[in-house]
C-alpha cells in the first residue's frame, strides 16, 4: 500500500488591487503524520514556502468557512474554486486553489487513511520518545 500522496496544484494568489498571480503548490500527504497536509508553495527561484494544514480542515473548508488566526478555508465564490486565508508575522495571504484537483487530492488521502483511523498509523512510542528526548 502507497502510504504517501503528492500532487502539483495551479492555484492564484489574490493581491490587494484583486488582480491573481497565478502560482504553483506542491501538496503531500504522509500516513505516519495522517492529520497534516503540507503544501509548498512555489514563488519565483527562491525555496519553497511551506505550510503545514489540518487534513480535516481543508476538507470541511469545502463546504462551509473553518479555521481561526494563522489559517482559514472557505468555498469560493463559484463552486470551482476554494479559499484559503493565510496570516504570519510577514503579511496575509489570500489563495484561489482548484476545487476539483484539490478534492482529487484529498480523496487519495482518504484512501491511503480512512477518515476515524488515523491512530492506527502513528507510531505513539515514537511520538512520546521525541517529546520527552532531554534537549
Amino acid at each position: 500500500m502507497n502510504t504517501t500522496v503528492s500532487a502539483q496544484l495551479g492555484l492564484r494568489l489574490v493581491v490587494p488591487d484583486r488582480t491573481t498571480v497565478p502560482l504553483l503548490a506542491g501538496l503531500e500527504y504522509a500516513a505516519d503524520d495522517p492529520y497534516a497536509i503540507r503544501m509548498a508553495f512555489y514563488v519565483g527561484d527562491d525555496e519553497p514556502v511551506e505550510w503545514i494544514f489540518a487534513r480535516e480542515l481543508l476538507t470541511v473548508g469545502i463546504v462551509r468557512k473553518v479555521g481561526d488566526g494563522d489559517v482559514e478555508v472557505w468555498p469560493g465564490s463559484d463552486d470551482g474554486t476554494l479559499n484559503i486565508g493565510l496570516s504570519s508575522p510577514f503579511g496575509d495571504a489570500l489563495f484561489e486553489v482548484p476545487l476539483s484537483p484539490l478534492a482529487d487530492f484529498l480523496h487519495r488521502t482518504y484512501q491511503t487513511v480512512p477518515a476515524g483511523e488515523e491512530t492506527e498509523f502513528i507510531d505513539i512510542d515514537a511520538e512520546l520518545e521525541n517529546l520527552l528526548w532531554p534537549s
